[in-house]
């Protein structure tokens, strides 16, 4: 059940927009920060709130790649996997990722503080391989660099 604060918040980030359901992905936003991911019961408050249905809704949480459905680590990792990655050696620290985290790609850490999520484009190709930890973007990636970056989340 949303809390009258989350409430209050999406009621908020509504008014940006002529028609309700065009906020939604703002409105699951707000439950994710609170929460950090999407539950089923959440999904349907704030399909409530909207006046979409829940499928409807969940269609665009499904999309929306920034959007969790399921939980989550308290850090998360988008590593991109576009052809500029790619070609920089995406898979070199895919590999390093997923061997220092001890998790696969779309794994998350026993300790729940780690889920490595890949990603189609974080827009830095000019800094390839890139990866985004908790909505910062870190560029030019090499497994050294990795390994210093996961130190500051410690």
């Amino acid at each position: 059940m949303l809390t009258e604060q989350e409430r209050d918040e999406i009621e908020q980030e509504l008014t940006h927009f002529d028609h309700r359901e065009a906020g939604a992905v703002e409105a699951l936003k707000v439950v994710q920060q609170h929460h950090g991911w999407v539950s089923d019961e959440h999904l349907a408050d704030v399909a409530a709130v909207l006046g979409i249905s829940p499928d409807d809704l969940d269609g665009v949480a499904t999309f929306y790649n920034l959007i969790f459905r399921r939980p989550v680590g308290r850090h998360v990792i988008l590593i991109c996997d576009s052809v500029s990655c790619w070609i920089m050696g995406y898979e070199t620290m895919r590999d390093h990722l997923s061997g220092r985290l001890g998790v696969p790609l779309g794994g998350t850490t026993p300790d729940d503080r780690f889920t490595l999520l890949p990603i189609v484009c974080l827009g830095d190709c000019d800094h390839a391989p890139a990866m985004m930890v908790d909505g910062r973007l870190y560029g030019n990636l090499t497994p050294g660099r990795i390994d210093d970056i996961l130190a500051g989340y410690a």
